[in-house]
């Protein structure tokens, strides 16, 4: 038997793993190398590693050495090379090339210098040339500079061995499937999967987890399902050899199938599912595996009995790289810890993340870790122990969906949180009813252990977690988060995934409205007689101010053929009221566009959409200074900082307002009002501006019911032309005058 030298790669981190497997599949003098591992064996050994290995990403058969201090040196090198042995003149080929320590300047420089040198041989020695085809050559060749030295290879896997084959689509971040066979192996379930234990995945995705758990358990080579490798198309390939491996596979995969343990998984988004669904049949995995379209919680409490009495529960959910922003998966973290605590004693649990500080968030304590590469995410792989005592007696082993994550036992302080928002959410239903609204506050830091503030928005809730001081204990602050997370879910009756969590910090420039994540999440909600898109997720801001409230009504009652400016308009929730009011025009003006199609998404939404209502992208103080536009009614509610693509300064309110309060009052038709508003805490009104202006502060009015433990959270002022006001006092002062003239002529 001819012994040869190859060498595989792998994903950052499993190189033991690979090592492990290729003395498994016979071979022999391994040895680790930088992302991979060296191994010397037949050709046969080379294609069942191929086959079977679940952790390689590619198999490589050395051919030489060359030289490679320049790039003509690498040429010169590869012409020399005896190409025709390897390739038919008729063939196609690739180069693929990466650098290590090298001179060479440029890896796809070096690739092409290495394709030039093999067509310039064939066309000298046999008059034509191979072409280049870089999907699915008939050779790939591999070139690896290290030093001045390349080593020439053939690229046996062809494509990646982690496409195996029955994948055709993924979730919106896919777990490649070497990486997803390297979890499950650092979890240890091949020796689970033997003893008959079952495997979960709560937050399975397009299922890549959950097959190549299948795979797995029922010893299913991994490369059955491909298509080709880059060895069929060679001219050294042995058939024989690769139909004999070929038939050895399926008599195991027939074998294998029988007796499977129990495989589940879910995910809550349908179309996710149903990928999920296709990929296991052309696994041929679709009568063995189940998944359900289902939220998390719900589902880890229904299948508890179906699952048996031990397995693995091992899921790779979002970690803020991906879906959705940081702050809220807190909560999804916190939820899945405590079902696994409660509910699946004597179990694994194995979490990869890349955002270790969500993982403290599970209240779980790690027995090991892994560093992993998700791509180009950095990852960890945290694995624990789930322990009786731990969960609760038998006698309440089946709660009901969300009481899995609200029945932890609570201390005095998380108590004292459940007994005042249940009191506070009595009184602020009944207020939200007169007021007919959807959205209001209903807890605000009303208790100094549990710093949050507590909003609803229908049937959704957003909670601001007011950042914690240097001096508290971040173990400390995150348990009180967690504790204050049941208690929300339980109070206000809603399940996990419909709480939004952001911690509030004090926003400068650009980050105050900042984009966070991408999830599109936008829902409806009413407000007395108008209605708003609003998206818990993807912002700081959820698109609707709820301490503004009683502006938006004092601007509904001013409205009525009203010609209506709104400056730094946002999404237009005041330029709704007023169309609502019956402004004859409105103009809303901002710098982002993203907030002006929100603002026209909440006309539409209220059938006021139409020319009469106009939208208008610009920096605000520029287009004040050069507008000749008059309006009767004007709200002004400046950003407290803001930086603008058109505008190199960054907005101060306290420093910019006199500025901005005289170039809106140029626009202020006579006999109108402006209303101007700032949440800045500590604005002082330039005094100048009251010998100018007639200045009305109508704060207390302003400040709804739901705000009263922050009386300072805004400050509100209808201001008037001065001769405007005057103009009044002379009028009533006339009104007076003629009123006790008519009295003495009765009298005389």
């Amino acid at each position: 038997m001819v012994l040869h030298d190859f060498f595989a790669t792998s994903p950052h981190g499993t190189e033991d793993l690979l090592m492990t497997e290729l003395a498994a599949l016979g071979a022999e003098r391994i040895a680790s190398v930088r992302s991979g591992a060296s191994f010397r064996g037949s050709l046969s050994t080379a294609y069942r590693v191929c086959l079977w290995s679940r952790v390689a990403s590619r198999v490589f058969f050395p051919l030489g050495q060359v030289p490679a201090a320049s790039v003509d040196e690498l040429y010169a090198g590869a012409r020399t090379f005896p190409w025709e042995d390897h390739l038919r003149p008729d063939a196609t080929l690739a180069v693929d090339c990466s650098l290590h320590r090298s001179a060479l300047g440029h890896s796809r420089h070096a690739a092409l210098k290495v394709k030039d040198a093999v067509v310039d041989r064939f066309r000298e020695r046999c008059g034509r040339r191979p072409s280049v085809q870089l999907e699915y050559p008939d050779l790939r060749i591999a070139v690896l500079v290290e030093g001045d030295m390349a080593t020439l290879s053939l690229d046996l896997s062809g494509e990646s061995l982690f496409r195996r084959g029955y994948r055709e689509s993924g979730g919106l971040a896919p777990l490649k499937e070497n990486l997803a066979a390297a979890i499950l192996l650092r979890a240890g379930w091949p020796a689970i999967a033997a003893r008959g234990g079952a495997l979960l995945d709560p937050l399975c995705g397009s299922g890549t987890l959950l097959i190549e758990g299948t795979l797995m358990a029922a010893d299913i080579a991994p490369g059955l399902f491909r298509s080709r490798f880059g060895f069929e198309t060679w001219p050294g390939h042995d058939a024989a050899v690769w139909r004999e491996l070929l038939r050895e596979a399926e008599e195991r995969r027939a074998a294998g199938l029988v007796g499977l343990p129990v495989i589940l998984g879910c995910d809550r988004d349908a179309n996710i599912v149903a990928v999920a669904m296709h990929n296991l049949k052309k696994a041929g995995l679709g009568e063995r595996v189940h998944v359900d379209t289902a939220d998390f919680a719900a589902w880890l409490s229904e299948v508890r009995t179906q699952a048996g009495e031990g397995g693995l529960l091992v899921t790779n959910p979002p970690y803020g790289e991906r879906l959705g922003d940081e702050a809220r998966l807190r909560v999804l973290y916190a939820a899945l810890g405590d079902l696994c605590r409660r509910h699946y004693s004597g179990w694994q649990l194995s979490v990869l993340t890349g955002n270790p500080e969500l993982a403290g968030h599970l209240g779980l304590r790690a027995t090991k870790a892994h560093s992993l590469r998700n791509g180009p995410i950095r990852a960890r792989l945290f694995h624990y122990e789930l322990r009786a005592s731990d969960t609760p007696s038998a006698a309440d082993q089946r709660p009901s969906a969300e009481e899995s994550i609200r029945a932890e036992p609570r201390d005095a302080a998380a108590e004292m949180l459940a007994n005042r928002l249940r009191k506070n959410l009595k009184t602020a239903r009944r207020q939200a009813r007169a007021e007919a609204t959807e959205c209001y506050r209903v807890y605000d830091a009303d208790l100094p252990e549990y710093a949050v503030a507590i909003d609803l928005y229908g049937s959704r809730v957003h909670v601001q977690e007011y950042q914690a001081p240097p001096s508290i204990d971040a173990g400390k602050a995150r348990r009180r988060l967690q504790d204050a997370l049941r208690v929300i879910a339980e109070v206000l009756e809603v399940p996990v995934d419909a709480i939004f969590l952001k911690q509030r910090r004090r926003q400068r420039g650009a980050g105050q409205y900042a984009r966070l994540a991408q999830a599109g999440s936008f829902f409806e909600v009413v407000e007395g007689p108008c209605r708003f898109w609003v998206n818990l997720g993807d912002y700081l801001d959820t698109g609707l101010f709820l301490d503004h409230r009683p502006i938006r009504r004092e601007i509904l009652s001013l409205a009525a053929g009203k010609r209506f400016l709104n400056l730094f308009g946002y999404t237009g929730a005041a330029t709704v009221f007023a169309a609502r009011g019956g402004a004859a025009a409105s103009l809303t003006v901002d710098a982002s566009r993203a907030y002006l199609d929100w603002a026209q998404r909440n006309l539409v939404l209220n059938g006021l959409a139409g020319p009469a209502h106009r939208q208008l992208r610009a920096d605000v103080l520029s287009w004040l200074a050069t507008s000749r536009e008059t309006f009767d009614l004007i709200f002004l509610d400046p950003p407290t900082f803001s930086n603008s693509k058109d505008r190199d300064a960054i907005l101060d309110v306290q420093r910019d307002h006199p500025a901005l309060i005289r170039q809106a009052m140029k626009r202020l038709a006579p006999g109108g009002t402006l209303i101007f508003s700032t949440n800045f805490r500590r604005f002082r009104l330039d005094e100048g501006l009251s010998a100018e202006f007639s200045f009305e502060e109508i704060t207390s009015r302003t400040i709804p019911w739901d705000f009263r433990r922050r009386p300072g959270i805004h400050r509100c002022w209808l201001i008037r032309a001065a001769q405007e006001s005057l103009r009044g006092g002379h009028q009533e002062a006339a009104r007076i005058l003629v009123r006790s003239g008519k009295k003495q002529l009765k009298k005389s």
